[in-house]
């Protein structure tokens, strides 16, 4: 005889490959110029919200030096002052992978710096993730990304180390083209689904008695 929990199961057994995971990307060209953070945007549903350490951010265009990083469009998130700064975001649902496009501030460097994404559910520790762009230049761009089993909800964007090889370089960022995937969800129709079929099992068992 069929129990309880073997039709539980059975039932987020159908769950799992109905659910697809929603990409949403954050490109910053709804946000208000020359805003500093904090602040909050929503796309897809989500809201995220962005702070800082330090001296912190703002949004500026991407071309505000004067031209525009390669891979940036539009609005971006660029650094308040010269000083190293971490960039924070909290997302108001769970995600499973994040990326940004970045350009740190260096010109014709060696070496590129080190950038560090660390993920947090709450304030638990999940993971951790570095890059550094290959071949540098000025103002180089590179792609900085993490993803994981476990569902995370805020990460912070670190520099982490300077170019290795030295030069002229300064301890900042610039931010565009924020992804992340949700952790997937159940549609309503598929959990409509489950409850009439677990229903069905239910007086089955029940008439068989």
């Amino acid at each position: 005889m069929t129990s309880m929990k073997s039709l539980a199961l059975a039932g987020i057994g159908l769950l799992g490959p109905l659910a697809a995971a929603q990409v949403i990307l954050f490109d910053f060209d709804t946000a208000p110029l020359h805003a500093s953070l904090p602040l909050d945007l929503s796309v897809g549903g989500v809201t995220a919200h962005f702070s800082a350490t330090g001296q912190g951010f703002s949004i500026q265009s991407a071309g505000v030096l004067g031209f525009t990083p390669v891979g940036f469009s539009g609005y971006s998130i660029y650094p308040a002052s010269v000083n190293a700064a971490d960039l924070l975001v909290g997302f108001s649902k769970p995600i499973s992978a994040f990326s940004v496009l970045y350009a740190p501030e260096e010109y014709a460097t060696d070496s590129s710096c080190t950038m560090r994404v660390t993920t947090y559910m709450g304030s638990t520790f999940v993971g951790t993730s570095t890059h550094s762009i290959d071949p540098p230049g000025t103002w180089p761009t590179g792609t900085l990304a993490i993803s994981s089993p476990t569902p995370f909800d805020n990460v912070v964007v670190h520099y982490d180390r300077a170019p290795v090889t030295g030069g002229d370089y300064g301890p900042i960022f610039m931010a565009d083209n924020l992804q992340i995937t949700l952790v997937p969800e159940p549609s309503s129709a598929v959990v409509v689904a489950v409850a009439l079929s677990l229903g069905a099992a239910l007086r089955s068992r029940r008439t068989r008695r």
